[in-house]
């Protein structure tokens, strides 16, 4: 007769259980606090610089506290899971719907928040007196409102049973139970996660688009401008000190081309992009896509993992994938600080006056005006 060990060659011995163990609680233990201390100190940060109290950084901020609110939350029940090893959730059934209802709660939230910041980026660059005069702090407000709602609505069908919350041993965590499209009602929920990331990434190539086709690539004009006041107007002029007298700078009369044009006020040079602005715009920009981006590289796999599911009956999915492709999912609550801190100079410098005690980071000085299009002046 043969031995246990012939029996089940493939099973894992304990030492390679506890080594498995002990690796999945350092990468979480190290991903908590990495997400409570990256986002705590940005959110920090944006409070307290009155300089960052603006519209995009009002999104961040709530991106941030979600982000730490859902290591704060959900991570030590999964960390507990894993020390403990059991096969059934050992706190109740409420407490596992309540961390799988905060769970999707958190993962939708950070869909629907990204689409809007994507749009209002659009905005920004697109349509910047309409998104200066508009997005204020009380928009924010009720977008970030507007965010969350979707994103409860969208988590709490599956407390009352539509659809189902339970603990999943192999995810190390109470989720919502993906089975088969027959059985299970969780299509709906993964094709609505799919279509807002879709939906998100399209806004950024419409504005990636948008950048490309209003770029200033004319050629050199060798037609000398005509000047008597240092107002160079005619067929060789630029533009540039016109659109200076319109936006107030301009000093003398009129040029013979604006007469009949009405000199802006300091009150509306604000509605103008200028070209430091526009640079930080697209700094913004970048980073917001930048975490956009990562947001779907991480959740792509546990995404695959779950459709797998749905739609191939009694699916074997490796147990190392999906290990994998969950702990990816929580990464990802930890990487916006560092992309942050990467791509945005603004966070960097307002950072370092803050970490030296000074009170307030310093503002780019604004440089010369250019006109683009209707609304977009860089």
């Amino acid at each position: 007769m043969a031995n246990a060990s012939e029996l089940s060659p493939h099973l894992p011995s304990p030492g390679g259980l506890l080594s498995a163990s002990g690796l999945k609680l350092a990468t979480l233990g190290l991903i908590l606090c990495v997400s409570l201390a990256g986002n705590v100190l940005f959110a920090w940060l944006i409070l307290k610089d009155r300089h960052l109290h603006r519209a995009p950084y009002y999104l961040l901020l709530d991106l941030c506290l979600a982000d730490a609110l859902r290591s704060l939350a959900c991570f030590p029940f999964v960390m507990l899971s894993v020390r403990s090893g059991a096969a059934a959730w050992p706190h109740g059934p409420l407490s596992c719907k309540v961390l799988a209802f905060l769970a999707v709660l958190f993962c939708f939230h950070a869909a629907f928040l990204l689409f809007c910041v994507g749009v209002t980026r659009y905005m920004a660059i697109a349509h910047h007196r309409f998104y200066a005069k508009r997005m204020t702090g009380w928009t924010c407000l009720a977008m970030v409102c507007m965010v969350w709602t979707l994103a409860m609505a969208m988590a709490f069908p599956p407390v009352f049973d539509v659809g189902t919350y339970k603990f999943i041993r192999e995810e190390e965590q109470c989720i919502f139970e993906h089975r088969y499209v027959k059985a299970n009602d969780t299509l709906g929920f993964m094709l609505m996660l799919a279509a807002v990331i879709a939906a998100t990434h399209l806004v950024y190539v419409k504005l990636l688009f948008f950048i490309h086709g209003h770029r200033k690539m004319k050629p050199a004009q060798l037609v000398p401008a005509i000047s008597q006041n240092w107002t160079f107007h005619g067929p060789g002029a630029t533009g540039q000190a016109a659109a200076n007298w319109t936006a107030g700078f301009g000093r003398g009369p009129t040029p013979p081309t604006l007469v009949g044009i009405r000199q802006a006020t300091h009150s509306q040079i604000k509605r103008l992009l200028v070209l430091e602005e526009f640079k930080m715009e697209k700094r913004i920009c970048k980073m917001f896509y930048m975490i956009t981006l990562l947001f779907l590289l991480l959740w792509s796999p546990y995404i695959v993992a779950c459709y797998l599911r749905v739609f191939i009956k009694a699916s074997t999915i490796p147990q190392v994938y999906l290990t994998a492709s969950v702990w990816m999912t929580f990464a990802q609550a930890g990487v916006n600080p560092i992309l942050c801190f990467i791509f945005n100079k603004e966070l960097r410098v307002c950072f370092r006056y803050t970490s030296t005690s000074i009170q307030r980071c310093p503002r780019e000085p604004k440089k010369s005006y250019r006109f683009i299009g209707e609304t977009a002046l860089y």
